[in-house]
């Protein structure tokens, strides 16, 4: 005996219904079926050609040091603060651009070292590296 009847209508679905998927799916193969060949025509374009040679101009270096008591020397021949920026400034105008190697003092103050940074920047220069020495 019992005491209610269950319908089949009552059921939890336990499948994907994959019929609207399959239908997307059809519909993007045809648009893309039919866009292909619009994008094939497209606008032909003279590209340059480039070589793989390597580069034999090296760049001049300048070397900027600080002594220990703030003097600047360019290239080991003593500069005055104002005449490096005016230095720099003819250096950064250059093809192609020197780096510039700073050298400071352990015991200079840093703010000495920043100036140089600072005029280097404000000049132009774009390639900057510090020089140091390693401990033994």
């Amino acid at each position: 005996m019992s005491f209610g009847t269950q319908d089949d209508s009552d059921d939890v679905m336990n499948e994907i219904n994959m019929t609207p998927m399959v239908d997307i799916m059809l519909v993007l193969l045809i648009i893309f079926i039919i866009t292909i060949p619009v994008m094939k025509h497209s606008v032909n374009v003279d590209l340059p050609r480039a070589t793989n040679e390597a580069q034999n101009i090296k760049p001049e270096t300048l070397r900027l040091s600080v002594d220990a008591q703030g003097a600047y020397f360019l290239n080991d021949v003593a500069i005055t603060d104002t005449d490096l920026p005016i230095q720099l400034k003819t250096a950064s105008t250059q093809n192609p651009q020197p780096e510039l190697h700073i050298r400071g003092d352990k015991n200079v103050r840093y703010e000495r070292v920043a100036q140089a940074m600072a005029a280097a920047q404000q000049a132009g220069l774009r390639k900057i590296g510090f020089i140091t020495e390693p401990k033994n």
